[in-house]
């Protein structure tokens, strides 16, 4: 299920205790909190034609955000990008390969005897993965430098509420680690209120900070934090955090009912929270002084039936409109409180983009208003691929997959990527055809392949060896895929294809990465544009908001500035005095460094051609795309620190110096997707032609 997380940055200015002094440094002197609401599968766009889009049926959210800021309709994900990917790349500003999540909600790894486990890719910040590397591991080898350090060095006590990384995820080895045996054995007697006892909520506090000086709190322990993280503490589980901040009783929703799970337990309600839920426990937060909040939204296209809802149908339109009045309610109560858009920053990002993959609607007419919108049979397009492959290529290779519409698959045994059992594989994955029940033609179901020279082309291959899949194949859109464990021929029932009418959203596939996603920002230092189409990335958010909240990471992130979505005198200084410079150097960074840019693109195309080709053609290739990539690497480093020292480093930004990378990123992508073309057309190069069309 999705989330929407939400995170409220801020100083107390007498708001509940007497804190320490969070300290945050804007340069227009304004800016004394922020509110960073991230929605996963929130629409811009409309999924039928006369079907108001979520947003659009989210009032007074889109209201807020194009009257008084902008709203970015261009922001493309990175398939098989899913929740995980996206929510951590807007926490941290990097991407995949340097934070450890590169693929998907859940990643395997391969044991010592070839066999794979997977593992879910929410976590606790500091927990292990399932090769015993960290979760959110670094390039480095160690711990990715958690989110909430800045805010907590500054003064600022850090709250959060169902998301991955702040917050326990799990009950497991975790609770021990973070709470101690004690707390480990209360969860161990009683499953189902430890949930809401501990899961899901916590507050990471500054030092001296009287939240977390009520006996409740736990040191909060970083090892790996760079320049040490030493004296801070903080609370973790609805247990801890419901005395600090509202030790009159249970925290209550915006619909005034006590925040709980489904067995009345309170605490955290579980892994899909209503609106009212999350931004009640945000206010309850906010007004006990806690200055940094994250908070998550469960997807409305939910509601505990797997099916899902479609665009227009009833229960989701009042799922969207109680997200609304929540989202209504929660901006009047801060007001109240002196949180406007004149003193806050409002940063919002939708995150996952799901597809729907049903209709037309039953009432052709149908707009949501006049006519609710109804479906028949739903849902994507089931495939058993091992048992289609051993049907289709007599092939029965052991491997795993992730259920994708871009599978990642781990072939036991981890063969190389130039082992004939590998290459055999590829090449039978490659042919696969399926009959599409819904059309009756006959599909080709693998539109593209990666291996892992690609793989790393587009940051998924992470610091750890265990974690990286034998190969990728980007399937047809309208498809899903699984294993099954077995190799019974497709004649035998169950059908190896077939319609799943239990799961109708799609996520992680090629049209993902075309657009689709969206942000919004408002607040001091905001353009007022409106709609408008300024391209971002997940990473971009972060660098966004440190920068204009002059504070910092102890790294250089992957995203940059979103320059062109601020007022000049809101930008670092060196940023402002070459904006035009800074903005068309940041475009050619991400043309060269996005996983799905034109570049990424291109080598897409590339490994594809040379996965089907003869073996003597992919050897070549391996030699050329490794070139390539080292050349991208140490440009695109280059590059990125020349943008995070403009914005962070009082670098100043030298014309000449970026026009010259700017070139060099131009003639690295014009030689990859030359190479591309010696074995493809231009009529199969759509990247080539989206790019000159720029």
């Amino acid at each position: 299920m999705t989330f929407a997380s939400l995170a409220v940055v801020g100083c107390t200015l007498g708001l509940g205790q007497a804190l320490a002094a969070c300290e945050l440094h804007a340069r227009m002197g304004t800016i004394t909190r922020v509110v960073q609401i991230q929605l996963d599968n929130v629409h811009l766009s409309r999924d039928e034609p006369l079907v108001p889009s979520d947003l659009e049926q989210m009032p007074r959210l889109r209201a807020f955000l194009a009257s008084n800021g902008t709203i970015g309709s261009n922001r493309p994900t990175a398939p098989p990008s899913q929740r995980a990917p996206d929510v951590l790349a807007v926490l941290t500003g990097l991407l995949g390969d340097r934070m450890g999540v590169s693929i998907g909600d859940s990643y395997g790894s391969f044991r010592s005897d070839g066999s794979v486990d997977f593992s879910p890719a929410f976590g606790y910040w500091t927990a292990s993965g399932g090769d015993g590397k960290p979760l959110m591991l670094a390039d480095s080898g160690k711990t990715a430098a958690a989110p909430w350090v800045p805010f907590t060095r500054a003064g600022c006590d850090v709250g959060a509420f169902a998301v991955t990384g702040l917050t326990l995820q799990a009950l497991d080895a975790e609770v021990a680690n973070v709470l101690g045996s004690s707390e480990a054995e209360v969860a161990a007697r009683d499953p189902a209120s430890a949930e809401a006892d501990f899961l899901g909520i916590a507050i990471h506090c500054a030092r001296n900070s009287q939240i977390c000086a009520d006996g409740h709190a736990r040191p909060d322990v970083l090892p790996d934090e760079p320049n040490g993280y030493i004296g801070f503490s903080g609370l973790l589980g609805n247990r801890h955090v419901q005395p600090a901040i509202s030790p009159d009783g249970p925290v209550k929703g915006l619909d005034g009912r006590v925040i709980a799970d489904h067995a009345g337990h309170a605490g955290f309600p579980g892994s899909n929270p209503t609106a009212a839920q999350s931004l009640g426990y945000a206010v309850a937060m906010l007004e006990a002084g806690v200055q940094v909040v994250y908070v998550a939204i469960g997807d409305a296209h939910k509601d505990g039936d797997p099916r899902g809802s479609g665009p227009g149908e009833p229960d989701y339109l009042i799922r969207l409109a109680d997200y609304d009045a929540a989202f209504g309610s929660f901006v009047d109560r801060l007001a109240k409180r002196g949180i406007t858009k004149s003193n806050t920053l409002f940063v919002v990002i939708s995150t996952d983009n799901d597809r729907f993959t049903g209709g037309p609607p039953q009432t052709p007419t149908c707009d949501s208003s006049h006519a609710p919108c109804g479906y028949g049979p739903i849902g994507a397009i089931d495939v058993a691929i091992d048992r289609l492959v051993a049907s289709q290529r007599r092939n029965v290779t052991s491997f795993d997959i992730q259920r994708s519409s871009t599978p990642a698959f781990y072939i036991r045994g981890n063969p190389r990527p130039t082992d004939p059992l590998t290459r055999t594989l590829e090449q039978d994955v490659g042919k696969l055809t399926a009959l599409n029940p819904v059309t009756t033609k006959t599909d080709r179901l693998a539109a593209q392949l990666a291996d892992r020279a690609q793989m790393q082309l587009m940051h998924m291959i992470t610091a750890s060896p265990k974690r990286t899949p034998s190969f990728l194949m980007f399937g047809d859109t309208n498809y899903v895929y699984r294993t099954t464990n077995s190799h019974d021929d497709c004649a035998a029932s169950p059908a190896c294809v077939a319609i799943n009418p239990r799961a109708p959203w799609v996520a992680g596939d090629l049209q993902q990465a075309d657009g689709g996603g969206w942000f919004g920002l408002v607040g001091p230092g905001v353009a007022k544009l409106g709609q408008t189409d300024i391209v971002s990335y997940p990473a971009d958010l972060r660098p966004t908001l440190l920068a204009l909240l002059g504070l910092d990471d102890a790294y250089v992130h992957d995203g940059v500035v979103l320059a062109d979505a601020l007022e000049s005198q809101a930008l670092p200084p060196e940023i402002a005095r070459s904006r035009d410079v800074y903005a068309g150097l940041a475009r050619a960074y991400w043309n060269l460094n996005a996983p799905f840019g034109p570049l990424g693109r291109a080598g897409l195309a590339l490994a594809t051609q040379a996965i089907r080709g003869s073996d003597l053609f992919y050897e070549r290739y391996l030699g050329a795309i490794g070139a390539v990539q080292t050349r991208r690497d140490a440009l695109a480093l280059e590059m990125k620190t020349l943008l995070d020292g403009a914005a962070f480093a009082h670098v100043a930004i030298d014309p000449a110096y970026a026009g010259r990378l700017v070139t060099r990123a131009e003639t690295l992508i014009n030689e990859v997707e030359d190479l591309a073309g010696q074995s493809l057309g231009p009529a199969d190069r759509p990247w080539k032609a989206a790019r000159d069309a720029q």
